[in-house]
């Protein structure tokens, strides 16, 4: 867990926003066994692996991120704009689950 130790813990604390619990986000997981984290906009790719790390107690074997701009909307004559989201996907090493704890199911 020397990665989780570069960083403040606090920080690391705020960096996983929400788990993405979607479709894809499930084929993702039987396929590649990644996981999709919604991440703050400034969160870096080894802040992600370590964020994970000390929360789950898992070991991360890749982070890919990616931008997603948020969609124009209209609430009649008012043009509005939903938030854009970075996405992390976290792979697993081979042999590591993540589990949520069933909360809310």
């Amino acid at each position: 867990m020397s990665a989780a130790k570069q960083f403040d813990e606090g920080r690391l604390m705020q960096v996983l926003v929400a788990p993405i619990v979607s479709e894809k986000a499930t084929q993702a997981a039987e396929q590649s066994n990644a996981v999709l984290f919604k991440v703050l906009q400034d969160a870096t790719k080894p802040e992600i692996k370590a964020a994970v790390e000390l929360m789950f107690k898992v070991q991360v074997k890749g982070v890919s991120v990616l931008n997603q701009k948020g969609k124009t909307k209209r609430f009649g004559k008012t043009v509005g704009r939903r938030d854009h989201v970075r996405k992390a996907y976290v792979t697993l090493q081979p042999g590591q689950e993540l589990n949520f704890g069933g909360e809310g199911v």
